[in-house]
């Protein structure tokens, strides 16, 4: 009798932890849903998901990564161009090409949109309108980061997925 309780306690404990990783599974593939309906991602993330396999279980993550390891260095840049007198326009809008590439490299939607923004204001030799452009990229990037950490740690947390998935 009670091999047969610790069998059927056993049984009990797996499949709660089966339940537990499908909820956190649909918790992830809600958080994510969500990033694309707010516009925070676009099809390109979807696209590097799919690139990630046994092999490389965290690809996404470590782009994501070095994205922000990279791109806070051109942010760093480009607070320095924008603190002299007269503006480099030239400079700016060469900087954020390279910034506007790798956001969009990883599916950052509004970061790129902010980009795209802040170029033509470089074109415009519009100096206030960059500022404000910038700002409001900071924000949005910022914004971005938050979310992707939480979503790659819910990610980390429910274990690996069998196939990337598109959302609606």
């Amino acid at each position: 009798m009670h091999s047969n309780s610790f069998h059927c306690s056993l049984s009990l404990s797996l499949y709660s932890s089966t339940m537990d990783r499908a909820h956190s599974r649909r918790h992830v593939a809600s958080m994510k849903q969500s990033l694309f309906d707010q516009g925070y991602l676009d099809e390109q993330f979807i696209q590097l998901e799919e690139l990630q396999d046994e092999a490389n279980p965290n690809f996404v993550e470590e782009i994501v990564t070095l994205y922000y390891r990279d791109s806070s260095r051109l942010i760093s840049n480009l607070e320095n161009t924008l603190e002299r007198k007269p503006l480099d326009f030239n400079k700016l809008d060469t900087i954020m090409h390279q910034f506007k590439g790798s956001s969009s490299s990883i599916g950052a939607k509004k970061v790129k949109a902010e980009c795209t923004l802040f170029r033509e204001y470089c074109s415009a030799g519009n100096a206030e309108g960059c500022r404000r452009s910038f700002q409001q990229m900071k924000k949005e990037y910022a914004a971005l980061r938050k979310k992707l950490e939480t979503y790659f740690h819910l990610a980390r947390q429910a274990g690996p997925l069998e196939t990337a998935f598109r959302p609606k």
